[in-house]
């Protein structure tokens, strides 16, 4: 049976096409999350404090979410390939100037790291990440959980390739996977590591968003019709504005929860790496010898991959589920599991009890990507989601803000454990200040199990005067 309606009569395109071309665009977005591995590096080439060097990923995140209320205004009106195409391009050329932060001196290298990576960088992955989930909820009507969850999948699971792809680029080391060295790379060193990730990116970027196209008006799936619509929400019978979707209060009671589902979720997402460096770090006996050091390193970066590998499945998983159960019970039970996780995570200090921690608190943060385009649509219609989701993702973009800094804010600094930096020196010549996060953990497993009872009391708004 054809993928498109015999009541559209345009020629056939196959709609998973459009979902191939998300996944090739996320990927490379979802990079965004790999910052925790850039941190040592920076704090050691500039003597960067905690919250200098969190600063680019709480406003990287910030502009990200910024930039998708305009992407997704522009691609409503000029279709999702044109904008997407902009945004892998702006997003390159930010890496691309990054790589010169060590040549404008150190003290405009935090301001330009900020101009290039977090604005530039920020802008174009806005633009382009609207794009394939705009486009997917026009094509899946059907599944529209799912298919969410899988457009934002390749988001979270970017992070599980280029974390260590980053680490041996900036150290030399080869790329490794699960304990595994699959091949050497060569030592570029932080600066060249963001010029390597540049191009990647810009090229992948724009290659995927070719694929992308909007389905032709009045388009539904062959044998699938608006009354057929599953627990999850179906189609509403009123496509709702923007203007009028801020008026309602059930869109600032989801926008609180999914701010609280973000900024829980990122400040252990972006702090991955060093809160398992502060674990380890902090039961060792000092001097901690480079071969150790660098095991922690290696281990903290590995924890981001595993991390980004549930973060993604939990896009796919959770949408599958709340298209089968319905989003009001599914957004519950993400709350209260990413509750219970966080709660505990600071009494998981062996590797394996911390990749648990972290690894649920991944799997319930891709539910939370996943859940709320779908939320948008089920609540307010197609025909403005790229707008109409942008504004929700506002949410994502003040947690981003909010999580990062709460980390960096309400992390301790306990100890100042001596290193040795490099392997052959005989004195320890750095020091690793340990920190303890538990007021974050404590603040966010609180704030999660407050947004899963908030969730219990959406919903859905009477249909607006005027659309």
């Amino acid at each position: 049976m054809s993928e498109v309606d015999s009541r559209a009569s345009v020629p056939k395109f196959n709609r998973w096409w459009v979902v191939a071309g998300a996944l090739i665009i996320q990927v490379s977005l979802g990079a965004v999350y790999i910052w925790s591995v850039f941190q040592t590096p920076l704090k050691s080439a500039f003597g960067w404090t905690e919250t200098q060097v969190t600063l680019p990923a709480q406003i990287v995140l910030a502009v990200f979410a910024l930039a998708v209320i305009y992407g997704g205004r522009i691609q409503d009106r000029l279709g999702p390939r044109i904008v997407a195409t902009a945004g892998g391009l702006i997003l390159g050329i930010g890496l691309l100037l990054a790589s010169f932060t060590n040549r404008v001196g150190d003290r405009f290298a935090l301001g330009w790291l900020l101009l290039t990576y977090a604005v530039l960088g920020g802008a174009g992955i806005g633009a382009a990440y609207v794009c394939p989930i705009a486009t997917c909820v026009k094509w899946f009507p059907d599944k529209r959980g799912l298919i969410t969850g899988l457009a934002v999948a390749g988001f979270g699971a970017g992070a599980f390739f280029f974390a260590p792809l980053a680490r041996g680029l900036i150290g030399g080391t080869p790329y490794n996977l699960f304990n595994a060295d699959l091949f050497p790379l060569p030592e570029l060193g932080v600066f060249r590591t963001f010029l390597a990730l540049g191009v990647i990116f810009l090229v992948a970027v724009v290659a995927g968003a070719q694929l992308l196209r909007n389905p032709p008006p009045g388009y539904v799936p062959a044998g699938w019709t608006a009354s057929a619509a599953v627990a999850g929400g179906g189609a509403p019978k009123t496509d709702v504005g923007p203007r009028d979707m801020l008026r309602t209060p059930v869109f600032w009671l989801l926008w609180v929860t999914y701010f609280i589902g973000c900024a829980s979720g990122l400040m252990v997402i972006m702090k991955a790496s060093p809160i398992w460096q502060s674990f380890r770090i902090g039961a060792m006996t000092p001097p901690v010898s480079a071969e150790d050091f660098k095991a922690v390193v290696t281990a903290g970066a590995m924890a981001v991959s595993i991390l980004a590998v549930f973060n993604s499945a939990g896009r796919i998983l959770w949408g599958k589920i709340s298209d089968m159960v319905g989003r009001t019970p599914t957004l519950v039970a993400i709350f209260f599991l990413c509750a219970a996780a966080m709660l505990a995570l600071d009494w998981m200090r062996s590797y394996p009890l911390y990749l648990l921690g972290v690894c649920v608190i991944g799997l319930c943060f891709g539910g939370f990507l996943a859940m709320y385009p779908a939320v948008t649509a089920d609540f307010f219609g197609t025909k403005h989601i790229g707008v109409n989701y942008g504004w929700m993702f506002s949410a994502y973009g003040v947690g981003g803000l909010a999580g990062p800094w709460l980390a960096a804010r309400l992390m301790r600094v306990v100890a100042q454990v001596p290193y040795v930096s490099k392997a052959g020196l005989t004195a320890a010549d750095a020091t690793f200040a340990v920190g303890d996060y538990r007021p974050a953990f404590l603040t966010a497993g609180i704030a999660c199990a407050v947004a899963g009872a908030l969730v219990l009391a959406v919903r859905k708004p009477p249909p607006p005067t005027r659309a």
